[in-house]
């Protein structure tokens, strides 16, 4: 009796599981191990047939130039709206972690850009960067705005990771908030009693309670970053020239206008052992660093 019992309750779990994990085969398992298997070849994409030249195609990424000054950029770009997100969303979050009048309104505001595509944030800003900018510099009187914003290589990256930590603070801000919220109050209250500075109490209380938010804030922005396409498409196409060229883009452009599917699959392949590699570690580090309570 008892077994026939757990044996239907087993049929039942596998085939409530059965659809989720077809779909999941599908779309995710299937396509992966294919692009793994096609990076090993010479294809273009549309014919039947594919050369398998085995390790050429990632002998040939180490001595791309275009891809090593897209990867050195990728890495650029990252860096800056990894901390720039981060920081300022904590900010905002320790700011907007009290009872105060119209805090949902300003938690709204904040939250309000992740709501629109992120292609249409990037035509937004750059309208504003090529057509607004400039009047406000020639109403206000500000020279230093009266510039080339995405035509400059020298100012094109900060005009993108602006965009990008404007769209994507919201976001991390409530994962902040939310974590600030969970936290002890009695811990709190009673290390202000003990006479703690509100910059020690921070330091050396709310920082460590606040690790796992800050752990997982941090896995989003570091594969968000590395991934980062759209925002750069529409904005700049990578341009000027190629001084805004993100891994993403070089990939599409490698195997959708060039023809070169194999390869830019191998560079696709090559994007995801370092977003692996570097999540893993970071993972791996702020893990020790939990505090159990």
């Amino acid at each position: 009796m008892i077994k026939n019992k757990v044996l239907r309750t087993n049929i039942n779990f596998l085939v409530f599981l059965l659809p989720a994990l077809i779909l999941y085969i599908t779309f995710f398992l299937f396509p992966l191990f294919s692009g793994v298997l096609y990076s090993f070849t010479r294809w273009n994409g549309i014919s039947f047939t594919k050369e398998f030249i085995g390790l050429r195609n990632f002998r040939e990424i180490l001595s791309d130039e275009r891809f090593l000054d897209s990867l050195f950029f990728t890495f650029k770009y990252a860096f800056l709206n990894i901390v720039l997100i981060n920081v300022i969303a904590f900010a905002l979050a320790l700011m907007l972690d009290r009872q105060i009048r119209g805090v949902g309104f300003l938690r709204s505001i904040f939250f309000m850009p992740n709501v629109i595509s992120m292609v249409i944030v990037g035509f937004i800003w750059q309208f504003i960067f090529m057509n607004v900018v400039g009047e406000i510099s020639s109403f206000t009187g500000l020279p230093f705005l009266n510039q080339s914003w995405l035509g400059d290589p020298d100012i094109a990256l900060y005009s993108v990771v602006l965009v990008s930590v404007w769209r994507g603070t919201g976001y991390m801000m409530i994962i902040y908030l939310a974590g600030l919220q969970t936290l002890d109050r009695e811990i709190i209250d009673a290390s202000r009693i003990d006479g703690a500075s509100d910059w020690g109490r921070f330091i050396y209380i709310i920082l460590p309670l606040m690790i796992p938010s800050i752990n997982v804030c941090l896995f989003m922005t570091i594969a968000n970053s590395f991934k980062m396409f759209d925002l750069v498409f529409a904005m700049t196409r990578g341009g000027p020239g190629y001084a805004t060229e993100v891994i993403s883009l070089n990939i599409y452009n490698e195997a959708f206008l060039k023809d070169r599917y194999g390869y830019g699959i191998a560079k696709a392949v090559f994007l995801t052992l370092i977003i692996l590699i570097i999540t893993y570690i970071q993972l791996k580090v702020l893990k020790k660093k939990e505090v159990v309570l």
